[in-house]
């Protein structure tokens, strides 16, 4: 008898999802390993930044009060004392009249309060003269003017990118205190698949979805264990599962989800005794995917059509690594745009669309990357984006705003929105 399963929202899928996701703990790796990581403390700052007055400019040291009554008819001239290089301190302060030739990032002398550009001078040898008054503190850079100390600057479960990695060497964080990434395991199930090098045969495919998903977890640089592909056979399933289940933190298998006969995953987790949390979403594509919980680990079982598999990762699997982490942005990130084409064909379930965003004159435009059911391969290549089309009984014309998610963003949101 064929089983009827109620879909749900897929809101409600990642609720249920992010409900069951536990922190996989913390390590202390070296700074320069830990792009792409996430923070698991937060950022304060152990100092002031700059932690002294400094030149934001190549220029002039002066005091402001001598440039009183300057302009265009009266020139006011200063001598220079010396130079000050970035990372060199000055012999003296300054006086009356006098100025020091000041470098980028250089600390300024005493005494003096304002910074003279090059391009707002008349150079000559050893002086100069300036056309207008300075006020003080012109063109200085003070000291905790971009943070003061024990500020907190970022929170923790922050990615960690380039200007984070910058900020961490400013206040000399040598060992930094990060999540532990989850060991992914992945399992592609189905008699017809067949080895990427194989010949194809009559009624085979060669398996696409256990290359695509390594490819999804080595853009969020997550470690994975491959298990190859499975026939459709309950107790050889069943088996395959519980190893991994035992050597990895998270399971993703493709395939066996659906409710023909040959469809075993159902049967697995019920012979395992993991909670089925949903087996079907209110979505194209992808309406199968189904989530189980045993213990502490998840078990996502995406379809076995490339492009529902695919969305499956991104919607719920994805979140799910990067909350294991401690992530405060796990979602991917929302813009608006303008549909490309028509897309008439009526909605029962949430539709996302492999497609292409692009800036133009008109704006944000996103458009259909192709062939788009759910065993489409070649939108996926052509994709950057997911274009949400809500449910309804009507379609889409072009010119129309739609909600589109970004692909392969470094930085995701903190709440899903849609």
């Amino acid at each position: 008898m064929v089983e009827m399963r109620k879909p749900i929202q897929v809101s409600e899928a990642v609720r249920l999802v992010m409900e069951h996701v536990h922190v996989a703990g913390t390590e202390t790796i070296s700074l320069e390993h830990t792009y792409g990581r996430i923070l698991a403390e937060p950022i304060n700052a152990k100092h002031d930044v700059p932690s002294f007055d400094r030149s934001p400019y190549d220029g002039f040291a002066i005091r402001a009060r001598d440039t009183a009554g300057a302009s265009g008819d009266n020139r006011i001239p200063f001598i220079v004392i010396g130079e000050i290089g970035a990372g060199h301190v000055a012999e003296r302060g300054i006086e009356e009249g006098e100025a020091y030739r000041i470098m980028t990032g250089a600390p300024i002398p005493e005494n003096a309060d304002a910074i003279v550009m090059l391009e707002q001078t008349t150079e000559g040898k050893d002086r100069f003269t300036v056309r207008k008054v300075f006020s003080q503190g012109e063109n200085i850079s003070f000291r905790g003017e971009d943070a003061k100390e024990g500020a907190r600057l970022i929170e923790a479960g922050v990615f960690i990118h380039p200007g984070t990695i910058a900020l961490l060497a400013t206040f000399g964080t040598a060992e930094v205190n990060v999540a532990k990434r989850p060991v992914v395991g992945i399992l592609s199930t189905g008699t017809e698949l067949l080895e990427v090098s194989d010949e194809l045969a009559p009624g085979k495919i060669r398996n696409s979805n256990g290359p695509m998903i390594a490819a999804q977890l080595t853009r969020m640089g997550i470690g994975y264990k491959s298990y190859g592909m499975q026939v459709d056979d309950l107790d050889a399933c069943t088996e395959i599962v519980e190893k991994a289940l035992a050597e990895t933190d998270l399971l993703i298998t493709t395939g066996g989800v659906s409710v023909g006969d040959y469809d075993y995953l159902p049967a697995v987790y019920e012979r395992l005794g993991a909670q089925v949390l949903f087996n079907k979403v209110a979505m194209r594509p992808g309406s199968v995917t189904t989530v189980a919980v045993l213990g502490n680990k998840l078990l996502f079982g995406l379809s076995g059509n490339p492009s529902a598999c695919f969305t499956g990762f991104e919607l719920f699997t994805r979140p799910a690594i990067l909350g294991m982490q401690g992530a405060i942005t796990p979602y991917m990130p929302r813009m608006q745009a303008k549909l490309g084409e028509d897309f008439t064909k009526p909605n029962p379930f949430t539709r996302f669309i492999r497609a292409f965003w692009e800036m133009t004159s008109d704006g944000i435009i996103a458009v259909p990357a192709g062939f788009n059911k759910s065993n489409a391969v070649s939108s996926i290549a052509r994709g950057n984006c997911l274009i949400v089309l809500p449910s309804g009984t009507r379609g889409y014309t072009a010119g129309m705003n739609v909600d589109m998610l970004l692909l392969g963003a470094e930085q995701g949101v903190g709440e899903w929105a849609l």
